[in-house]
């Protein structure tokens, strides 16, 4: 029940907001949004980045794997000789063992860190295909007079949404100028639907990967 009381409150809270603003922006502009992971999805270079990604994270997790396998074995062999070992030669394979599981986290953190090398190519290779669609949907805003752009995808409480006010593919139409995207009519037929005007008549909310891309706009 208090649950329910919490969400009753929260949708009012956001349609009062929505209202609020509406009312201040004199009917001149509105509120529209996106669906950002259906416009990289739509986006084969940014597929083409994940998978990149992909095969680096295997391939590094191979890498950190095959040392802590190594100290397993380690570990496993000195358990079994420790009672033929001197003290010495004790603490020196238990250092041994240390040491190599040390350098396992040590590549670890160095692939997989905040700032690891993982988090370097993502950078490199998404950022800039983030500001690009970032552009693209500044542009279209500005062109249309909208005021304010939410992205459905990114956990914002948004309660109803109008699927007349989804711009996501004007985007994908306005970064086509730049860089290759999925044509509008191969998009909707993935996703079930018909091609539609700019932004609008799309119910279907389980929108899948087109697979066919073209070449920027002519």
């Amino acid at each position: 029940m208090k649950a329910f009381k919490t969400l009753i409150l929260t949708a009012a809270l956001v349609c009062g907001g929505i209202m609020t603003a509406n009312a201040q922006l004199g009917g001149g502009q509105k509120i529209v949004y996106v669906d950002s992971e259906y416009i990289m999805d739509n986006i084969p270079e940014y597929g083409d980045a994940q998978q990149e990604l992909n095969a680096l994270s295997a391939k590094w997790q191979n890498e950190v794997k095959a040392i802590y396998d190594r100290v397993s074995e380690m570990y496993s062999k000195y358990q079994t000789e420790m009672l033929l070992l001197s003290e010495d030669q004790k603490r020196a394979r238990e250092q041994a063992i240390v040491d190599k599981e040390q350098e396992a986290k040590n590549l670890q953190m160095q692939y997989f860190g905040a700032e690891g090398q993982l988090y370097q190519k993502r950078a490199e290779l998404i950022q800039p295909i983030q500001e690009k669609v970032y552009t693209a949907m500044k542009e279209v805003a500005q062109t249309k007079n909208y005021a304010f752009v939410l992205d459905l995808a990114s956990g914002t409480s948004i309660l109803y949404a109008n699927d007349k006010n989804d711009i996501s593919d004007d985007v994908l139409d306005q970064l086509g100028n730049v860089m290759q995207t999925v044509r509008r009519e191969d998009r909707r037929k993935a996703a079930g639907t018909t091609v539609g005007t700019p932004g609008g008549g799309n119910n279907n909310s389980s929108r899948t990967t087109p697979a066919k891309p073209v070449n920027p706009k002519k």
